[in-house]
């Protein structure tokens, strides 16, 4: 697994998060993917690697500024609790 992140700058409000995160998920097969206005970026999870001028693109084409791109190895932690 992958883990992109992605900073985002112009996002306001939760609604332009929304539009972030809708955006990816319609032209990436993404595992998850959050955005956040405050932290301007989004985090995204997939199993592949993704085309990093295609993402810059779709969120650049909502109006964003898109800054550096992060991508790194990401295994998802196990939690082990009482059964």
């Amino acid at each position: 697994m992958w883990k992109y992140t992605v900073q985002v700058d112009g996002m306001m409000c939760g609604m332009c998060e929304s539009h972030v995160n809708d955006a990816i998920r319609k032209k990436f097969m993404v595992k998850k993917v959050t955005s956040s206005h405050s932290k301007a970026q989004s985090i995204i999870e997939t199993e592949d690697e993704l085309d990093e001028e295609l993402l810059k693109e779709t969120i650049t084409d909502l109006g964003y500024t898109v800054g550096q791109i992060q991508k790194e190895p990401y295994q998802k932690k196990k939690w082990f609790g009482k059964k």
